[in-house]
Formats: structure tokens, sequence, C-alpha cells
């Protein structure tokens, strides 16, 4: 990796994570964004664009920092294998975390816990799948790594919107979380790509 691709990597993240945020949170907010004509909109829209980039740029700060906790973690405890177990016992805390801390800090009277395991699930779900794509392109080996950071990573950079109830209860839950999915999983594929070209 050259100068020119960390660049290049960074403002396309940027850009795809803006695209992200605008893609979700315009129809989400498309009823204050019509209320007063054209220009709201497209400073509606713009605002949208921004907001996505702010949030890809905490992304990319969540993936460099594991790349660095990756490459720690595996001199630390020798073994693949080792780090690997602990990474899906990393995975299986924070998918409880994420629906039992959500649960006692959101919960109405008498509403069940059940409720809380989609969005976890989803997650999880949409990790696996990305994972399974890294690992198809480049090896087995990349698999639970890749779970570990479109999952724990991602979670941990939604952190500030899920803590806050004003947001919790809002569509801006979903406007955060989509401009992190789309930067981190094209992080995790382009970051293999652009290696391989300068092989």
């Amino acid at each position: 990796m050259n100068t020119r691709k960390v660049v290049y990597l960074f403002f396309t993240t940027m850009f795809i994570g803006a695209a992200g945020g605008a893609v979700v949170g315009v129809p989400l907010t498309w009823d204050v964004f019509q209320e007063e004509g054209f220009w709201n909109f497209f400073w509606g829209v713009v605002w949208m664009l921004g907001i996505g980039a702010a949030v890809s740029i905490v992304a990319q700060m969540g993936y460099f920092a594991y790349l660095v906790l990756h490459r720690f973690a595996l001199s630390l405890f020798k073994t693949r294998k080792l780090w690997n177990l602990i990474q899906i016992l990393l995975i299986a805390f924070v998918y409880f975390d994420l629906v039992y801390l959500r649960y006692i800090a959101y919960a109405e009277p008498g509403e069940h816990w059940t409720g809380y395991l989609i969005t976890p699930t989803l997650l999880l779900i949409y990790a696996v799948i990305i994972a399974y794509w890294k690992m198809k392109e480049t090896n087995w080996t990349a698999f639970v790594p890749a779970v570990f950071f479109m999952f724990v990573i991602t979670t941990i950079e939604w952190v500030p919107a899920l803590t806050v109830q004003v947001v919790n209860d809002s569509v801006w839950l979903w406007i955060y979380l989509a401009p992190l999915i789309a930067a981190n999983t094209y992080q995790l594929i382009a970051l293999h790509r652009l290696q391989r070209q300068d092989k």
C-alpha cells in the first residue's frame, strides 16, 4: 500500500459512507425535507451526505484501529486459533449486550425482550455474509476476523447512537448505522484488492 492508495481508500470510503447515509436518511426524513420546497430538500440531501461522510471517518478510524489490534493480538497470543476463539467469544458477548442492555435501558413496561433480538441478529447475519465474501476473495483465515470487524467494531462505532435515548427512539439510529455498514463493508472488501494491485 502506497500513499496514493491510502488516500484513494480514504476518499472512496468517505464517498460510500456519504451515499449510504443519504440513501437511508433521505427516505426516512422525507416528510421534513418536503415541507418548504426544493431548496429545503436540496440542503437536506447535502446535510445527509455530510453526516454520512462524517460517520464514515469514524468507520475508517475503527478499521485501522482493528488492523493494529489484529496484528498485535496475533503476536501476543502466538496462534491464530486462540485469537479466533477470543474473537468468537467477544462476538457472543457483544451480541448478548446488544440485546440485553438495550432491553433493560429502553424497554417499556410489559415489553418482551425478544423484540430486541431482531437488530443484533440481522447485523450478525449481514456480518457473516460479508465475511464469507471476504473469505472467498482471500482465504479461510479471514472469516472470523471479518465477522468480528463487521459485527463487534461496527457495534462499538454505533454505541454513541445506541446510548442516547432521543436517538435510540428515532430514525437517526438507522441514519447513523447505514454509513457505518456501507463504509465498513467497502473497506473490508477493498483493502485486499488494493494490496493485490501492488503485488
